[in-house]
């Protein structure tokens, strides 16, 4: 038997691209990961975490902006 550890992705969506945001820290949770972030992109701040979903090999994590339109 073989037991892989998966890595972990965290998916973030800007102005339509997609980007793979890398683990910055194997000890970190995910809220400290989307925290770590959120310096770069401030809209992390108020994003929804959803998953994880394994594709790939990998453990992906999406972070999805909860900003709307208002009205």
């Amino acid at each position: 038997m073989k037991v892989n550890i998966l890595k972990r992705v965290f998916l973030h969506k800007e102005n339509g691209q997609e980007l793979k945001l890398t683990d910055p820290n194997e000890g970190f949770t995910v809220a400290d990961v989307q925290n770590f972030f959120a310096g770069t992109y401030p809209v992390l701040t108020n994003a929804k975490v959803f998953g994880p979903e394994i594709k790939d090999d990998e453990m992906q994590y999406r972070f999805e902006s909860t900003m709307g339109t208002k009205g």
